[in-house]
Order: structure tokens, then sequence, then C-alpha cells
């Protein structure tokens, strides 16, 4: 069974701001996988399904960015998951918008939403997907600029990184996260929209 998260933060004035790529990648793999996720429960909005056979649940959190790991962790233990059956999606402003990056585990590094999951769980040791919201403009607050909505032209290049991250998000739960690893984080294809 896999556990995939979405970050973000609810809310209709929330839905298509920077900060809510986890969100916006969760959503496109429920729209592809025909699902829709309505189900609450462990402070989240839900979907399961079966996907190359085996349980699925799709996850985005209602406890705001900064808190979720409270849901994270509710989650895992509802469902008796551990850690590594967990893969969490969420924005970087380290990327360049239209870039994603896949890991198997690493620090959460300035991101709240992803400091409070490895707080809550007590590892870092579980995969993730990042997706590019950056460059941040010199001399912008971050904490402003993240929360605001894509510009028309980061958008075409956002949708072809939310399509990449849901495949590679389909190629970690299929069993081959190093395959996932070694096809998304190379720049050319992030860059060029190819697969």
């Amino acid at each position: 069974m896999w556990l995939v998260v979405g970050l973000g933060n609810p809310g209709t004035e929330y839905s298509q701001t920077r900060h809510n790529a986890g969100f916006l990648v969760v959503q496109s793999l429920a729209r592809d996988w025909h699902l829709q996720l309505k189900t609450r429960a462990y402070r989240c909005r839900l979907a399961e399904t079966r996907w190359h056979r085996t349980t699925v649940i799709l996850a985005l959190p209602q406890t705001y960015m900064n808190l979720s790991g409270q849901a994270v962790l509710a989650l895992l233990t509802g469902y008796r998951l551990k850690p590594q059956n967990l893969i969490v999606v969420y924005d970087d402003l380290d990327l360049d918008v239209g870039q994603i990056r896949v890991r198997a585990s690493g620090s959460p590094g300035s991101h709240r939403g992803m400091q409070s999951i490895v707080e809550a769980i007590g590892t870092q040791d579980f995969p993730r997907v990042r997706v590019g919201i950056g460059p941040k403009p010199e001399g912008r607050d971050a904490a402003e600029y993240v929360l605001e909505e894509f510009l028309p032209e980061e958008r075409e290049k956002l949708q072809p990184a939310l399509d990449r991250a849901c495949r590679a998000v389909e190629m970690i739960v299929g069993g081959d996260l190093p395959r996932a690893m070694n096809l998304f984080n190379r720049k050319k294809q992030e860059t060029s929209g190819q697969d």
C-alpha cells in the first residue's frame, strides 16, 4: 500500500498559488485515475484505488501547510503504514518552474510543510517529488511569493511539470523509484517536457 500526499493549503483562495503545487499534482493524478478526492478522514480529503496491484491512497491535508505533519501522522497511524510507504509531493523554490526532482529521502530544507512532517513522523526517510516554483525574484519575501498565483507564462511550463510529477509518482508506486529518479532528475528532460 502507498500513501501519496500533496502539500498545500485548503480553500479556493489558495487553490492556484505556488505553494499548492503538491495539491495540483495529486488533483491531476486523481483526474488521470478517474477518482474524486471526496472522502474526509484523518484531517484530509482522500481517494483510494488500486494501481499496479497495490492499494494507493491519494491525500490532500486540510490542516494548512505548516501543520501538514499532523495529517500525515494521522494517515500513517490510521492505515498502519511505515514512512517508507509515503510519497510527499510539494513545491520547491530552489527549482525553476517546469522542473521536478525525485528523491528517496533527504532534509526538509526550509519548507515548513516538510519540516512539520519530518518532525511529526520522526524520520526523513521517505520518497518525495519536488515541483519547481522558482526562481523567487530578487528582494521578494518568500512567504508572500509562494502564496501568489502562478503567472500566465509560468502556467505554460507548470502543466508539463505536473504531468511529469504524476508519472514519477506512478513509477514509484509501481516499484521503480530508481528509474523515476534517473528519468525525471535530468535537467534536459525537465526543461524540454520530454519523457
